[in-house]
């Protein structure tokens, strides 16, 4: 069983983090993050790229410094479940939404997962004004929309109808004790 793969290293006493190695301890202590040697190396190997700062500055903005950074770091733990370009694309349609949670990035990831093969179409006006049309659906949205029918009876009060219509009658003998 294989745990993990490097890529080996040139220079000697080198040293090459993994990103991702780092994100459980990063989400706990988010003021870390942004100095971080391994995200560093992540941006100069491509991984994170403009598009990730670009939606961290945004979710920043948004939220502040610490929650904007927790975000980002949901989203760089889901690609270990998605992959890299799903998540960028991701990102991108999330970040011209205005849709800065890691739920709005998950959804539109795998929304970019599923038409990967059947691009969606481009309404004209979209594609002459270069344009695309960027619709963001929340992921508890999503699930409640794609929730099977709820077949159940509805519920029912008349057993209460029936207590308190004996209880007005004079029915109920702990009431009359009470009294």
């Amino acid at each position: 069983m294989e745990v993990a793969r490097h890529e080996g290293l040139i220079a000697k006493g080198s040293c090459r983090l993994e990103l991702d190695h780092y994100l459980e301890a990063l989400i706990r202590k988010p003021g870390a993050f942004p100095g971080a040697t391994a995200l560093e190396q992540a941006r100069s190997a491509g991984k994170f790229t403009p598009i990730h700062d670009a939606w961290w500055a945004a979710a920043v903005k948004a939220h502040g410094d610490i929650d904007g950074t927790r975000a980002l770091i949901e989203v760089l733990l889901m690609a270990r479940h998605i992959p890299h370009e799903h998540l960028v694309a991701g990102l991108a349609t999330a970040l011209r939404a205005g849709a800065l949670t890691a739920d709005a990035v998950a959804l539109e990831a795998r929304k970019a997962a599923q038409t990967e093969d059947e691009p969606a179409p481009a309404t004209s006006s979209a594609l002459a004004t270069g344009q695309s049309s960027a619709t963001v659906t929340f992921l508890h949205e999503w699930k409640l929309n794609h929730l099977p029918p709820d077949t159940r009876p509805l519920p029912s009060v008349t057993p209460y109808d029936r207590l308190l219509r004996r209880r007005a009658s004079g029915g109920d003998h702990r009431a009359g004790e009470a009294q």
